[in-house]
């Protein structure tokens, strides 16, 4: 691969396919839709293959000057080549899903998919700063679309509530990076990376980020958007929202926060557990009482990521790379589960679980799918669930007992809510004759279904695949945070709030972190 521009060949071809299908038929659209994502998956397969796993830390990498501070800068490490990876694959799918349910200004809508899929690529292959910024948030633009124009009864209120809550958190990230730019003089997130700013300013600039992070997570209390914009968007948004834009905030703490501000990061660590446990048992109970089954997989999707942000700010390496594969697990669990309520919902146009139940004996293929993206979801040894929820957890328990054991609740809850959700489904009499006389998965559905359940077995049976490209850029992050912990008393944990004396040692030591 050497000299040939892959990055931004995957980032043009969704582009073009945008072009060509904005004002095309709806045949025709999802025709190049299609294909241009399965370019860019088979490209995605060609940079899974030839990343070298013992190479240097930045791979692919490409360069343009265009103006004075701002620069075509490309290039990946291996957490943001499974997060790549993780979007190329699931875009076919998100086609796929809407396959037959877009009728209307059906050009437009694929085109806001391939625009969003350029973007999405973008934000995990940046390597300069202000191009990172201007890929996160013009991400915005084409799912506020999706949700507004191809949406539920209620999408224009879901929207406009997505694109507020997270714009707002940006603004502060923007002046932040100014004021890094300013003071470190350069634009490269790599050299950022290893950069030690002020111990002072970290504690500014980790709210400033901590802003835009914890609202695309999303992190209660900021997390009331994701519900209402998962209810009305359609499949396919749904299964992109949950599958990889969500991980842009879990991406951003452990590209920009950790490794940029590792003594706010330390600071505010409790703060981040606090907020997290509350949102693993708050969220759960309230999953565990919704007739909706978007909003019941939307609330699961915030507990689950916050066992992301509780595995993040562990600060060791069991929680750093459990907290990546939770995401990666996610991205496929909740995509998966998303799209089995489209299924149904296509065929009976309600997402009621009332409307439903006994499924098994019409739609036996449809439920043995189900099942298994259940137990997933739940955390089932041998799924993709199971080995992040189980590193977060050992590495959460390291630090903190206490903070494990609450945080555990939220495997508990789980199990509860989604083995309620499938006996409702699934099990038990049929008294509807509609839902009772509808069929089992046809050759699209099968077409989807299938690649997913593979990766999730794939993941759980052989998680190694999928940490080892990580595994060395992860211990990078953690050298640049493990400086900061309070050392000496042997109960102190990660994250008490530091003297001014340990702040100036922390940065003074982190010279040696390079």
């Amino acid at each position: 691969m050497t000299g040939f521009p892959i990055l931004s060949f995957m980032l043009l071809v969704p582009l073009v396919g945008a072009v060509f299908s904005l004002k095309t038929g709806r045949e025709t659209a999802r025709m190049i839709a299609l294909v241009a994502t399965l370019i860019d998956f088979a490209l995605g397969v060609v940079l899974w293959t030839h990343y070298d796993v013992g190479g240097a830390q930045w791979q692919f990498q490409e360069r343009a000057d265009i103006f004075a501070g701002f620069s075509w800068k490309l290039g990946i490490d291996g957490i943001a080549l499974v997060l790549l990876e993780l979007t190329v694959f699931l875009m076919p799918i998100c086609i796929g899903a809407s396959w037959n349910s877009i009728e209307k200004r059906a050009g437009e809508y694929y085109a806001a998919f391939l625009l969003m899929e350029t973007l999405m690529i973008g934000v995990f292959a940046a390597q300069d700063l202000f191009l990172f910024y201007i890929m996160f948030e013009a991400g915005l633009i084409p799912m506020y679309l999706i949700i507004g124009i191809w949406g539920g009864a209620e999408r224009i209120y879901a929207s406009y509530k997505f694109f507020l809550y997270t714009l707002l958190g940006s603004v502060l990230m923007l002046i932040a990076m100014f004021w890094m730019v300013n003071v470190a003089g350069t634009t490269d997130i790599p050299t950022l990376m290893q950069y030690d700013f002020p111990a002072q300013a970290q504690t500014w600039l980790f709210l400033a980020f901590f802003a835009s992070f914890a609202v695309k997570m999303p992190m209660w209390p900021v997390h009331t958007w994701l519900p209402d914009a998962h209810v009305q968007a359609p499949t396919g948004g749904s299964v992109i929202l949950a599958g990889v834009l969500l991980k842009m905030g879990g991406y951003g703490f452990i590209r920009f926060s950790l490794p940029m501000f590792p003594i706010a990061s330390a600071h505010f660590a409790p703060l981040v557990w606090g907020l997290s446990m509350v949102a693993v048992v708050v969220t759960s109970l309230i999953a565990l009482v919704q007739a909706d089954m978007k909003k019941l997989i939307a609330y699961s999707s915030v507990a689950h990521m916050a066992i992301v942000t509780v595995g993040l700010f562990a600060f060791n390496r069991q929680g750093l790379e459990g907290s990546m594969v939770v995401m990666l697990s996610h991205g496929l669990v909740a995509g998966a589960l998303f799209l089995a309520v489209g299924v149904i919902y296509d065929r009976l146009h309600t997402r009621e679980i009332v409307r439903y139940g006994g499924l098994a004996i019409n739609m036996p293929y449809y439920a043995l799918f189900l099942l298994l993206f259940t137990m997933a979801s739940i955390g089932l040894p041998g799924t993709s669930g199971f080995v992040g929820e189980f590193l977060s957890m050992l590495g959460v328990y390291k630090e903190s007992s206490w903070v494990a054991a609450i945080s555990g609740t939220g495997i508990i809850l789980g199990a509860a809510y989604m083995l309620y959700l499938y006996r409702r489904v699934a099990f038990g009499e049929q008294k509807n004759a509609d839902a009772a006389s509808m069929l089992d998965l046809d050759g699209r559905e099968w077409a989807m279904m299938v690649p997913m359940a593979a990766a999730v077995l794939w993941m759980g049976v052989y998680p190694e695949s999928f940490i080892a490209p990580m595994r060395k850029d992860i211990g990078v992050v953690e050298a640049r945070v493990a400086i900061a912990k309070p050392k000496g008393d042997a109960d102190v944990k990660i994250g008490a709030p530091a003297t001014a004396a340990s702040a100036a040692l922390a940065a003074a030591q982190l010279k040696g972190v390079k």
